[in-house]
């Protein structure tokens, strides 16, 4: 079979076809665009935690900032224009919520992100491997001084409890929330057209930076349930979700927050923009959609028939030029 044939019967193929054609569903795009972007910002950003934990030279904790934040900046890149990249199940709930995408696509989203999420934990998992165990003497440990499970979820550290840690993170998904409606509003000041990727992996890197030191600021179930499932599975044990009760937290805390950040948004900033008036981008166009009318002071243009005299009697008129009945011989123009 030459190459030219074989070319023609892969295209051709029943399998091919019908994949092609699942592939052209919305949903099924979608469901792909947020696994996708969910697992390239999940690698950047564990990846940039392994370091921290694992490396004492070849990470820090504005590292990880700098990690989820660009890593986020490539989802809205890959995915932005398919599914709007939200790879955060709060935010998907929330536009749900809010009745900017129907319900529908809710489970859809968050399948493809916690899916995404937890592919991205094994990948770590597996380039970091040898650096785990050897760092933890063999032991996978989810407290203590050579913990390794907080290189996949967040754990609350000494000084804080479980409430305040609750609190912390509604307040940070609620600031998430809010500035993204602010930075995607076109009746706002939105972040320019190309540079609203950057602008978000920078609210990400901003949110890290100055609050996340006392939750971990998981601000994202997707981000954080999946990763601890996986330290389940993998050899960590039912002690992640365990420890200090913790790990309902990030998943049901921030939705709440995003909610609230979207509502207060709306309500106290969306709502207050004024309506400007819609201005046509190209007056001319406009000029040649009007209607010409006729003056109605045209007088009308009458067409004198070429009758030849009569003539009539003396006892009766003298002779003149008949015309044609009015209403035959008036034209007017319309359009």
């Amino acid at each position: 079979m030459t190459q030219t044939k074989r070319k023609r019967w892969m295209v051709s193929s029943p399998v091919v076809v019908r994949a092609q054609a699942i592939l052209r569903k919305e949903l099924v795009r979608e469901f792909l665009a947020e696994l996708i972007s969910t697992y390239v910002m999940m690698v950047f950003g564990l990846g940039a935690v392994a370091h921290m934990v694992l490396g004492d030279k070849f990470g820090s904790f504005l590292g990880v900032n700098l990690g989820f934040g660009f890593g986020v900046t490539m989802g809205v890149h890959i995915a932005g224009k398919i599914s709007g990249a939200h790879m955060n199940a709060a935010v998907t709930f929330t536009n749900c919520a809010l009745g900017r995408m129907p319900w529908k696509k809710f489970p859809v989203y968050v399948l493809g992100q916690f899916l995404g999420s937890f592919l991205a934990a094994a990948t770590i998992y597996g380039l970091f491997y040898t650096a785990i165990f050897d760092y933890s003497d063999g032991q996978l440990t989810v407290t203590g001084p050579t913990a390794t499970a907080s290189i996949f979820a967040t754990y609350l550290p000494d000084h804080m409890t479980l409430w305040r840690g609750f609190l912390d993170e509604v307040l940070l998904t609620g600031l998430l929330q809010l500035c993204l409606f602010a930075i995607t509003d076109k009746r706002n000041n939105p972040a320019q057209q190309g540079t609203q990727a950057v602008v978000i992996g920078l609210l990400v890197v901003i949110i890290g930076v100055s609050l996340g030191m006392n939750s971990g600021y998981a601000i994202n179930p997707s981000r954080d349930l999946p990763p601890r499932f996986f330290t389940f599975i993998a050899g960590w044990g039912v002690q992640v979700f365990r420890a200090q009760d913790w790990w309902w937290v990030p998943v049901v805390a921030p939705p709440l927050g995003a909610y609230l950040g979207g509502i207060i948004y709306l309500v106290f900033v969306g709502s207050t923009i004024p309506q400007e008036p819609q201005i046509l981008e190209n007056p001319m166009e406009y000029e040649d959609r009007k209607i010409r009318v006729l003056p109605t002071t045209m007088p009308p243009q009458v067409e004198i028939s070429s009758l030849p005299p009569v003539s009539v009697s003396s006892d009766n008129r003298p002779s003149v030029w008949p015309v044609a009945p009015l209403r035959d011989s008036i034209h007017i123009e319309q359009f």
